[in-house]
């Protein structure tokens, strides 16, 4: 049985289940919260950086969310090799370009209230989202799913950084594009079911979850 410690609140950690959900893939979720004291010690053994999701194989920690969404959706990565570097590459500006910018308004927020630097921190990552935001819309044109016809790596990326980055800096009314993609990929039912299940955990989000989606 694999293992999956992570969080259900966790943009990573979706990563992962939307792989899982995608392939029905049985396993078992480690939940890491106060509440679980016992799933925190087991993995501080199996990975001391304290980073998750991780995922763990008969014994055998594996590390990162698109090395654990390759690991158990293979098939997530397309057999053309052109179309595996779309998706791979689709997947890193997912992760570097959306992701971490939203993170690091998140990140902020959570700071003293003395050592925030809200205005610059959200003018500087407002500008990089609006920046990305552009290139997706244009990228992404003609395409159902991220990186063409198929649900792939990229899709495990861009659902949850999407749907976290529009609640920090909405995607803007001249990318209809990429709104019209972070609608469709949140109905997809493996995202959905992530959706759902992090429902509980809204009043966590320190800038204040909005009243939609």
């Amino acid at each position: 049985m694999l293992e999956l410690y992570g969080h259900p609140f966790s943009s990573y950690t979706w990563k992962a289940l939307i792989a899982l959900y995608e392939t029905d893939t049985p396993f078992e979720f480690r939940m890491l919260d106060a509440d679980h004291p016992d799933n925190g010690a087991a993995f501080a053994t199996h990975w001391p950086v304290g980073k998750f999701p991780l995922l763990v194989d008969d014994g055998v920690p594996i590390m990162e969310s698109s090395i654990i969404v390759e690991h158990v959706a293979p098939d997530l990565i397309p057999a053309d090799r052109n179309a595996a570097r779309e998706a791979r590459m689709l997947d890193r500006v997912f992760d570097n370009h959306v992701m971490n910018m939203m993170q690091q308004v998140v990140f902020d927020a959570l700071r003293p209230e003395g050592e925030r630097g809200t205005a610059r921190v959200r003018a500087v990552c407002a500008t990089a989202l609006d920046t990305v935001y552009s290139w997706l819309d244009a990228r992404l044109a003609g395409r159902t799913w991220a990186a063409g016809d198929d649900f792939t790596l990229a899709d495990c990326a861009g659902a949850p950084s999407l749907f976290y980055a529009d609640w920090v800096h909405p995607i803007p009314d001249p990318c209809p594009t990429l709104r019209a993609y972070r609608a469709r990929v949140l109905a997809r039912p493996s995202v959905a079911r992530c959706v759902d299940e992090a429902r509980p955990y809204r009043p966590f989000f320190p800038l204040g979850a909005p009243d939609r989606d």
